[in-house]
This record gives C-alpha cells, structure tokens and sequence, in this order.
C-alpha cells in the first residue's frame, strides 16, 4: 500500500482538519507514492526513535507530538530535530504526526484520559467553531431523493454522530426560460409554475467544492437556484478538553491518590484544597492552562493537565481542584491509543509501538 494510501485511511478516523490552526500536522517528510513496509507509532519522532524504526523495517513513523514544528532553515544536523528529519530522509523514512487533530478528537487524547479516570457522561471542554456551511437547493418533487443521496454521498448532511441529516419543505417555484436556453420543462418565453422541494444540508467548509459539484450534476437542471450560508454553530463532538463525571463523589485527597496509581505518578502538584467532594472532572492533555476558566464554567470540581504555571493556580478562586500532572504523563496513553487504531485499520503489513521512552522530564534519580 502506497503512503498516501495509508494516510487516506489514517485520516478516515482522525480528521487532520480538525488541527489547531499554530500545528504542523500531517506528513512531515516522505514520498507520497513510495509502499508502506510498517509503521512505527511513538510519541516524539527522535533520532533514537528512527533508529528504531530502521531495525524493525518500518518506513512509516506515525508520531503525536510534530518533530518539526517551525520552519527549518537548514538540515545540517545541528540540533536534534535535525538530527532526526536527516535519519529518516537517508533512510528513506516518513513521518507522519498527528498532535492537536487528536487533541481535538472525540475518541482521542482526552478520551483516553477520561478512560483511566473512570467518567462517564463525557463531553467537551472547549467546543471548536464548527466553520461549517448550509446549503439550501431547489429540485423538481421527482428527484429530491436522487438529488439527496449524491449530496450524501460527497460528503453532506453529517452533524456529530449522525450522517444523511437534512431537511426538505415542499412549494411552488416559476421561471420563464429565454431565447438560448434548454429547458429541464417548459417553453421558451412562457413562465413555468413546478412543484418543487427545498432541500437543506449542513456541511464543513473544505467539502464545498465537491458538493457544488455533485450537486450539479445530479440536478435536472439548466440553472440550479441554490443559496450557501455560513454558520457559527460549536461543535459539540470536536475540541480541546473533556469533562465528565466519576461514579461516585470522592474526598480530594483519595481522589490524588487515585490519581496517582492510574497514571503512574510520583508527584502531582496542585491548588489549595477546596474541602468539597470531586465529582465532576475536566482534562486536557499536554499544557491545559487554556482550559482553567472552561472547567470552572462547567462546574469542574477538579481539573487535570499539564504545564501550570505559579499564577494559573490562583484562577481555582478556591472552586476547583487544579492538578498538573505532567505534559508527558498526561499524554501518555497516546501511543497505545493510535496503535490500536492502525492496527484496526491496516492488516497487511506490521504495526509496532516504539520501545523507546521520550519524555525529557525526570524527577527522581
């Protein structure tokens, strides 16, 4: 299977699109038509990862956290992400990275968070702005199914976790043709009163061009009367951050140190204890300070991630039970998470997870 194949398929799960705007995502080095031999899923594509990769005769590195993330000016080895893009490039190996696209994915990094801790009723933290699109086309009665289904099948019509959503009002439509038309029905110079349906479908912006197109050429149609309206709608099944809820209320000092066991963690540094119950949680893996003032709002009585900084703990206002668990640490169920998705998707040739362990951070000797 050809790489870009391969990332076709990737791509059927977790939708790059749904990256952060800053990120640098998708394929980062690599041959789009070169065969895919195996790939080799890890954290942080480093040059001991590549290495990696080139004894167990993968070509294919799939990564979380992008090892080029600015723009590189040389490639002379100079510094370690050099040092890495250059292995891979000589050894005729891609990398792939996937970062905020799984950040922002219903069933990705804080899902997998959310697993460990046991929450239920999960939703998310920071909703994204949609950037989606409505149609609305007017169709002879006759062919509002077929004129449906093409628009479904390019891509319209999905909202959440529901596809082939629209919605259809029937009315009277006239139009007079002119001399140089050719009329779907009708005479030329005389007006024609059809029974005609209003189709409307909800649809993201990069799909725009494919849709128009579907809908022309399944329409009747000489000139097809459409409108497209551009909404402001969140997302409710994609973006940064979950919360949910714990089974039972804890005290918050069992609460850490459940914490604790299900993440493997020698320390947590938190805020103040608040003296309530936790029972309703919020996590956001990697560096979450950007989500403190989304998990108050949501009633959050604990909040888990990464990176806090001295003057993020004040923001708990004695509401909340702010935890950093470490950048790493809170991300660390990635792999296994992307390892099972390829594995899933791909039969044909070898999916390993990296041996290699990358955080850079060690608290104890």
């Amino acid at each position: 299977m050809k790489l870009k194949e391969v990332i076709a398929k990737i791509e059927e799960n977790i939708k790059i699109r749904q990256a952060e705007d800053f990120d640098n995502v998708g394929l980062l080095c690599g041959v789009p038509d070169r065969n895919v031999s195996g790939i080799l899923v890890c954290h942080d594509a480093l040059e001991n990862v590549v290495e990696e990769a080139i004894h167990k005769n993968c070509n294919l590195i799939v990564c979380f956290h992008p090892i080029i993330f600015s723009g590189l000016q040389s490639l002379t080895g100079k510094n370690y992400v050099e040092r890495a893009v250059l292995k891979a490039v000589e050894n005729k190996i891609a990398i792939y990275a996937i970062h905020t696209a799984f950040d922002n994915d219903f069933f990705g990094v804080n899902a997998g968070i959310c697993q460990q801790l046991g929450l239920k009723g999960m939703r998310i933290l920071q909703p994204k702005k949609n950037n989606l699109k409505q149609l609305s086309v007017y169709v002879p009665k006759d062919y509002t199914e077929s004129l449906k289904q093409a628009l479904f099948s390019a891509g319209a019509g999905n909202i959440g976790f529901y596809d082939e959503c629209s919605f259809s009002i029937g009315g009277e439509g006239t139009f007079r043709p002119l001399d140089g038309s050719n009329p779907f029905s009708g005479q030329q110079n005389i007006r024609e009163n059809a029974d005609e349906n209003m189709i409307s479908v909800i649809f993201e912006s990069y799909k725009l061009g494919q849709i128009i197109s579907a809908m022309k050429s399944a329409h009747p149609y000489e000139e097809v009367a459409y409108q497209i309206y551009s909404l402001d709608n969140e997302n409710q099944h994609a973006g940064l951050g979950m919360y949910g809820e714990l089974e039972e209320a804890m005290d918050e000092k069992d609460f850490l140190k459940m914490v604790k066991e299900k993440f493997n963690l020698e320390i947590i540094k938190h805020s103040a204890f608040t003296n309530k119950k936790i029972k309703r949680v919020g996590v956001l893996g990697g560096s979450g300070a950007s989500g403190i003032k989304s998990a108050l709002s949501k009633k959050c009585d604990a909040y888990l991630t990464g990176d806090i900084k001295y003057h993020d703990y004040f923001l708990a206002e004695s509401q909340m039970l702010i935890c950093d668990i470490g950048h790493y640490e809170s991300e660390q169920f990635v792999v296994q998470q992307l390892f099972e998705i390829l594995s899933q998707k791909f039969s044909t040739f070898a999916i390993s997870k990296s041996n290699e362990k990358t955080n850079p951070v060690n608290y104890f000797l």
